[in-house]
């Protein structure tokens, strides 16, 4: 809401917009009502900005409520992003049912805040330099190749959108590149895959 041109411009060029909250709020705090209006009011807002309806959902903080996922199917997203119960693609089940909903897991290893934040009011300083980060990325991505599966990275822009950091994200980039047969996708792109090729 607070630069609509960027959003509207991001989404032209072919970037995908999915929901990350209202306020980065924390859903299991939350009464079931108000988590589901400020759900439903982030895609309302980011439609209207962008142009395009989200279809899928990583949760502020990767907090996922009892009744989050009851919320994303009302909604009708095609995934999630915010679970770590494997390292691929998988499809959540409520009360044992399959849902239909494809989980596109983090994991704490592959985001970049663990890495490079800073805590001022304890002082405490990221201790891994980029060149460590990369080393654990590309390992990371490594086993991912090896196994066919996905490699999904968590990246900030206050935290990796520094000189330095970058710089390391780029040659990463072009390290992946290197390795034939390797798909960049959108989350939706990678859902909606998995979603028609489950067997």
């Amino acid at each position: 809401m607070l630069w609509p041109d960027e959003q509207r411009e991001l989404a032209q060029e072919g970037y995908e917009i999915g929901i990350h909250g209202w306020i980065h709020e924390l859903n299991s705090e939350l009464p079931a009502a108000d988590e589901r209006d400020l759900q439903m009011r982030a895609a309302d807002v980011l439609e209207k900005i962008c142009g395009v309806r989200p279809v899928g959902i990583r949760t502020p903080s990767w907090d996922f409520s009892p009744q989050t996922l009851a919320i994303t199917r009302e909604m009708g997203l095609i995934y999630d992003s915010s679970l770590m119960a494997d390292d691929d693609p998988y499809e959540l089940l409520e009360d044992g049912k399959p849902t239909g909903v494809v989980e596109l897991p983090v994991e704490w290893i592959k985001d970049d805040a663990v890495y490079f934040n800073m805590d001022r009011f304890s002082g405490l300083r990221p201790y891994t330099p980029p060149s460590g980060v990369l080393e654990i990325f590309k390992a990371e991505f490594d086993g991912a190749y090896a196994d066919g599966g996905l490699f999904l990275l968590t990246m900030h822009p206050h935290f990796i959108g520094h000189r330095s950091r970058l710089a390391m994200l780029d040659s990463l980039i072009e390290y992946m590149k290197g390795h034939e047969g390797v798909w960049f996708a959108t989350h939706a792109d990678i859902a909606r895959y998995c979603r028609d090729n489950a067997g």
